[in-house]
């Protein structure tokens, strides 16, 4: 099919809006839960919406060392929000970009590494960790769907009826709508739940009026990076995290465009993702990893060409340089953005299931593993002070239940399933790999 400029910015188009919400509700987050001002989380929106771009054409152009060469959007990823929240409350933003820094080299010089171990993450660990992602962001979306911690109308009931709104109408589209409408379903009950935000007085504008047309990206924006051990362990933890999720991605693309990959090839993709993290600590924006959300859109769309994606990725970058337009999400009302949250993190659980569902049931020691990590993780998620009396340096490891349930699938496996003759193929040559395909 030979593509028009006009085919090819609408196609591009679909790819952002269809990571648009996942990309946007990071910084949101990550930077209300921080506290920052309008100006500063504007800031933060923009340069993630930019970098979102940058890491894409990082990723689609291979060379000698870099990039996986395949039609994959990237994003910034839902591992690093808990974390990010946990070391920003703790040691303050510069230790953030510090410890995305360091684990950014981590990813650079572990790359070829990890290539060759993929074996050590097979689906009862990856689908372990999903799951842990997932359910450990759920209290976030419940504290915003009330109206945000700390808020004075926190659980008045206009706050739980525009959030439940905004639930609703996401589930009513997937319902009753097919194809590109139904994959940017989140993104519609955003900008719905936002307008009758406003109707209902929950919006505040000002930062929209106040921000600038254009603006330049701006190195070490929050200050120069600071470097503690336990924030550093912490995000080259998330980072394994998000090398894993990225290899279902891989995988899965790989699969529809009809092409094979291998260790030099996985190899190049995540030392994309290490500069991207890299860049991404210089501008004070985000670990970045493959977004699953464009997969299905290359599935449904027939269009496995790579000039889309760079177009997506352009349009993304020109965005990211208008602060007006990144304003505008800071304005979204919390309990729109709880509803929204619902939707997404559920929906991460749910992959983390289907995940599971590859793992051999019949074994006792992957029911252990799956029982002990997610439990882990609930429980420090549930009880974040029961490591209250440790050291503050190990606090930081302990006290998150995304970090704490990971490292405990990925020992468990170490120590119940992996053997001295283990002559398991990678999750890249086995069969598994059709059973990640996202659909």
């Amino acid at each position: 099919m030979k593509l028009t400029a006009g085919k090819t910015a609408s196609l591009a188009i679909q790819h952002v809006l269809a990571m648009y919400a996942g990309a946007m509700i990071v910084p949101l987050i990550v930077g209300s839960s921080l506290g920052l001002n309008g100006e500063q989380l504007t800031y933060l929106v923009s340069i993630d919406i930019f970098m979102c771009g940058a890491a894409t054409l990082l990723q689609i152009y291979t060379n000698r060392f870099f990039g996986i060469g395949l039609p994959v959007v990237l994003g910034c990823t839902f591992t690093a929000v808990g974390p990010m929240i946990a070391i920003g409350s703790e040691y303050g933003l510069p230790s953030v970009y510090g410890a995305i820094l360091a684990s950014g080299l981590f990813v650079l010089l572990m790359a070829g590494v990890f290539s060759k171990i993929a074996k050590f993450f097979p689906p009862v660990v990856t689908g372990s960790v999903v799951t842990i992602i997932g359910i450990t962001l759920i209290p976030v979306a419940m504290g915003n769907m009330a109206g945000g911690e700390g808020s004075s109308d926190f659980g008045a009931a206009s706050n739980l009826a525009l959030a439940f709104g905004v639930l609703f109408s996401i589930i009513l589209l997937f319902k009753f709508t097919k194809g590109f409408i139904r994959s940017i379903s989140i993104l519609i009950g955003l900008a719905a739940g936002t307008i009758a935000g406003a109707w209902m007085g929950k919006a505040d504008f000002q930062a929209v009026q106040d921000a600038s047309w254009l603006s330049g990206i701006k190195p070490f924006y929050f200050g120069a990076p600071s470097f503690e051990w336990a924030p550093i362990l912490t995000m080259i933890l998330v980072a394994i995290v998000s090398m894993i999720e990225s290899t279902g991605v891989y995988a899965a693309v790989a699969d529809i465009c009809g092409k094979k990959i291998g260790e030099k090839d996985l190899a190049r993709g995540y030392r994309a993702e290490g500069a991207a993290y890299i860049l991404g600590a210089v501008f004070n924006a985000f670990p970045y990893t493959a977004y699953s959300q464009n997969v299905g859109l290359i599935q449904l769309s027939g269009i496995k060409t790579k000039k889309v994606i760079f177009t997506a990725a352009m349009m993304l970058v020109l965005l990211g340089l208008v602060p007006k337009i990144a304003a505008l999400t800071t304005v979204i009302p919390a309990p729109v953005l709880g509803g929204a949250m619902v939707a997404m993190f559920g929906m991460v659980i749910a992959y983390g299931i289907k995940m599971l569902s590859q793992v051999d049931f019949t074994s006792q020691e992957n029911l252990l593993i799956i029982a002990c990590s997610i439990g882990i993780g609930m429980g420090v998620t549930a009880v974040p002070d029961m490591f209250a009396q440790l050291p503050e340096a190990v606090k930081i490891l302990t006290s998150n239940g995304i970090v704490a349930g990971s490292t405990a699938a990925i020992l468990l496996n170490l120590l119940l399933n992996m053997r001295p003759d283990d002559k398991s193929k990678s999750r890249f040559e086995s069969n598994s790999m059709d059973n990640t395909r996202v659909s």
